[in-house]
């Protein structure tokens, strides 16, 4: 059932039996999370696989565990010919010792998670691809080790948050006395889709912003051209990232690490800004208070009910009718000494059709007569069109709509699986038209993308005349995002020689494989801007942080880079702990964003929530929040403060280790 890694290198024994984290998943981000932990981080792991082959992989010999054990084995040669050995770097205790055991198993029982380990483990992380097994082996390993750190992947989110409430709840009943604030962060809920989605969103657009949360507050990461020559500058609140100078070059390498001084920069400091020139910058630019979640917008805007039941033609013949109308009862009151009422009264009959011939009226009533049962001739075609387009909108409101003749601009999204789900979601939340192509009429998405009216074309996208009925030659940029590589793949190579210019990002599953397509489609088209993502690549660091028990505020894609924003207690950081803002900030690392002014008995535990709405408030605007911004450069950081920060992974792995090696030492 269980086996240990093919011999990896400077890994000959097996790893100390607590204190390691477990992951247990089936497919790669179960893989990507363990290195991350292992290779970041610097922790022992255990890895529990299910046997055989990944279901959702590509077509390949290798089983889970030897993809798995071929990753390590990839990631320990390439430490060693970076010299430096095992992850841990200076301070590691592990570097020369086995810190990786792969185990095998079809699901988690109460005996697989026993022979894990659980009960001596400080962290488990739950990822598999079916929501009630992470349940399952969530409520199974809180009986087993209530003390321990829970990180599951869930894709409901409502789901996750009642989760979360109750597996807290069992750590604090199972330890009866235990300071409630060490419970903070014993379960966190996240889901792969949404941390992803935002990144694959804004490879579809240019110079899009990133959005992260905090206490209420809107943080926007802004990507920002090159300056043009004679203009300086903005660099917002602060920079956070330098991009590669060929970021905006659809032949550029996008974040290359050989790319030596021109690959991007995460944190840099000012000599740094100063000093690159014509680059791309990633600035914080706004904070602005977040409102409750709000539902995506339908496309076109909300728009008025009449526009979406009758046609324009149609509104604008009922416009000309009643301007008709109006002009009839206008010459009514002209040339005769009716009143208003009356005359209103005379012209609607007329107009129906009801009233009596004006034999003995003046020759101005009878011309307003005869011209109204003219205009009353055009009106009953007028309401017959009205019914029938009214009962035909009704027939098919549940139906999906087609693209529209005239669009253009759009994005080309195909595939609405839990990924493509999220990603239509951000980009109708940014407004951005969207034509999605789908081939299971039953698709998670459907209902989704019905609701939405986003227009939708069922069927497979390999075949000819799908992309053409999606409107692929005006479209903007194609998001393929399918759960299969070779169509992803295919869509691409079809819509690339339908237009070549064509923004393009696609997504696959295996990160290794996506940077040799896009390597492949930029030598081909050169002049076409051209992305590849790996949903695992980009949704490890922030599960990673999670089990190592700190609070993940979000993830920003910079290139191929990521970049975390996190909330961390100063108290047990000796590189943030009495020390100024400004000695704090490490170039390449960290840098403190934030003070949480609030004492630390009123700080909110989740800095990310949005404070709930008070129906007794009336809507007033709610209390300002307790995060200081603009913070003075010589402010000296103490124990009690928590502080927000944006770091990179090794940054903030740095700072966890050197936290756990200072506890230690104590």
């Amino acid at each position: 059932m269980l086996g240990l890694v093919p011999p990896l290198p400077q890994q000959p024994g097996r790893p100390p039996s607590t204190g390691h984290m477990i992951v247990c998943g089936d497919d790669a981000l179960a893989r990507r999370l363990a290195v991350e932990l292992r290779y970041v981080y610097g922790e022992r792991v255990a890895l529990l696989l299910p046997p055989g082959r990944d279901a959702n992989a590509p077509e390949t010999p290798l089983t889970q565990r030897g993809r798995a054990a071929a990753l390590f084995g990839r990631m320990s040669a390439a430490m060693n010919r970076a010299g430096n050995g095992t992850a841990g770097g200076d301070g590691d205790t592990n570097a020369g010792v086995e810190a990786v055991r792969i185990m095998e198993a079809p699901e988690p029982s109460d005996e697989v998670l026993e022979e894990a380990g659980v009960d001596r483990a400080a962290a488990l992380a739950l990822v598999y691809d079916d929501d009630e097994r992470n349940i399952r082996a969530a409520l199974t390993a809180r009986r087993l080790n209530p003390r321990l750190r829970l990180v599951i992947r869930l894709y409901n989110r409502k789901l996750g948050q009642h989760l979360e409430e109750l597996l807290d709840q069992a750590a604090a009943v199972s330890m009866p006395g235990i300071d409630p604030a060490l419970l903070d962060a014993s379960t966190t809920v996240l889901s792969d889709a949404d941390t992803a989605a935002p990144a694959l969103a804004a490879t579809a657009l240019t110079g899009s912003s990133k959005i992260i949360q905090a206490e209420g507050l809107l943080l926007r990461a802004a990507e920002r051209p090159p300056p043009r020559r004679g203009e300086s500058a903005d660099p917002g609140l602060c920079t956070l990232a330098l991009l590669s100078s060929t970021t905006n070059d659809p032949a550029g390498a996008e974040g290359s690490e050989s790319s030596g001084d021109e690959a991007p920069l995460l944190l840099p400091d000012e000599r740094a800004v100063a000093a690159a020139t014509g680059r791309g910058t990633v600035v914080l630019e706004a904070i602005s208070r977040a409102d409750p979640d709000q539902p995506a917008a339908r496309m076109g805007g909300r728009g008025a009910p009449l526009s979406q039941v009758f046609s324009r033609r149609l509104r604008w013949s009922a416009l000309g009718v009643a301007l008709s109308a109006l002009a009839l009862v206008i010459a009514s009151l002209l040339t005769t000494k009716d009143s208003a009422l009356h005359s209103t009264y005379l012209t609607l009959l007329d107009l129906l059709g009801m009233n009596d011939p004006a034999e003995d009226a003046p020759p101005a009533r009878q011309i307003i007569q005869i011209l109204s049962g003219m205009a009353g001739m055009l009106l009953l075609p007028l309401l017959i069109a009205a019914v029938l387009e009214a009962f035909g909108t009704l027939r098919t409101a549940s139906s999906l709509r087609r693209p529209p003749r005239g669009l253009s601009g759009h994005v080309v999204l195909l595939g609405l699986g839990k990924i493509g789900t999220r990603v239509l979601v951000r980009l109708r939340e940014l407004g951005i038209p969207v034509v999605v192509v789908e081939e299971d009429p039953e698709a998670r998405g459907i209902p989704l993308a019905r609701s939405l009216h986003v227009p939708t074309v069922i069927g497979d996208v390999t075949q000819e005349g799908v992309l053409e009925a999606a409107k692929i030659r005006r479209a903007h940029a194609l998001l393929a995002l399918t759960s299969i590589d070779t169509t992803n793949l295919e869509a691409t190579l079809y819509a690339r020689s339908v237009k070549p210019d064509l923004r393009v990002a696609l997504r696959l599953y295996d990160d290794e494989f996506a940077t040799a397509v896009y390597r492949t489609l930029r030598t081909a088209h050169p002049q076409a801007l051209t992305r590849s993502r790996s949903v695992s690549h980009l949704a490890a660091p922030a599960f990673a942080v999670a089990m190592m028990g700190r609070q993940i505020l979000g993830a920003v894609p910079v290139e191929r880079k990521v970049m975390l924003f996190a909330a961390l207690e100063v108290a047990g950081h000796p590189q943030l702990e009495g020390r100024t803002v400004e000695q704090a900030f490490r170039s390449g690392a960290w840098r403190v964003l934030a003070l949480d002014a609030t004492p630390p008995a009123d700080r909110a535990p989740d800095l990310a929530a949005v404070p709930p709405y008070d129906p007794a408030s009336g809507g007033a605007t709610p209390p300002s929040s307790g995060l200081v911004w603009d913070l003075h450069p010589g402010y000296v950081l103490r124990a009690q403060d928590r502080v927000v920060i944006a770091a990179t992974r090794r940054g903030l792995a740095e700072l966890l280790r050197r936290r756990r090696t200072a506890a230690s030492r104590r």
